[in-house]
């Protein structure tokens, strides 16, 4: 693969990070309702989730994975469930007046619950894998392994936590006070459409 197939494929990783999806709408929620400080550390949980899975296809264990399916429908199950819990907290705190907290960020712990949810997130597995497959030829040294971690990783961290300093922003909390309920009813219907396609897509 040549040095500009490279950067496009980056590119591409990096489109697809930062296209709204539970990561990103889980970032952006909690840093607008609960400050950046929140939001960092869910950032830092997705990263981190990411981050495992990508030294995984880099031994290899993402083959492993997609050559048992009982193993990839577990975590697609817990994954799926935990969105529906997102969706079903922010729907609920729409129905509410007020100015409460954004109720569809992930409250105690958020750097541990996100990292628990990218570790069960199908995206995460099938990404990494297809990178190292599309990109790593057979037979790579460690170098060309590590390289190409980092590399993606680092084009991750850029982008979440990018969106955790944005977001975090004040005109985006004023934003978000001045227009809570249609916030989190447009995250819990989100969420729980992520949800779905987690439950019926196809992951071989």
């Amino acid at each position: 693969m040549t040095g500009i197939e490279f950067i496009l494929v980056l590119l591409a990783w990096a489109i697809g990070g930062a296209s709204p999806g539970p990561a990103t709408l889980a970032i952006a929620g909690t840093s607008m309702g609960q400050g950046r400080r929140a939001g960092l550390a869910v950032a830092a949980g997705i990263v981190v989730g990411s981050g495992s899975w990508g030294i995984a296809a880099a031994l290899g264990m993402s083959a492993l994975m997609l050559a048992h399916a009982w193993l990839l429908e577990i975590i697609r199950y817990v994954g799926a469930a935990f969105l529906l819990w997102l969706a079903i907290r922010a729907l609920r705190s729409a129905a509410r007046p007020g100015s409460a907290a954004f109720a569809s960020s992930v409250g105690q712990a958020p750097f541990l619950k996100l990292l628990a949810f990218h570790l069960t997130n199908p995206k995460a597995i099938l990404g990494w894998g297809a990178v190292f497959a599309v990109i790593v030829p057979p037979g790579a040294d460690v170098r060309t392994l590590v390289a190409t971690f980092l590399a993606f990783f680092a084009v991750s961290n850029i982008v979440f936590f990018g969106y955790a300093l944005l977001f975090s922003t004040p005109g985006a909390v004023i934003l978000y006070r001045r227009a809570r309920r249609w916030f989190e009813a447009a995250f819990g219907l989100l969420f729980g459409f992520a949800a779905l396609r987690i439950l019926t897509a196809r992951l071989a």
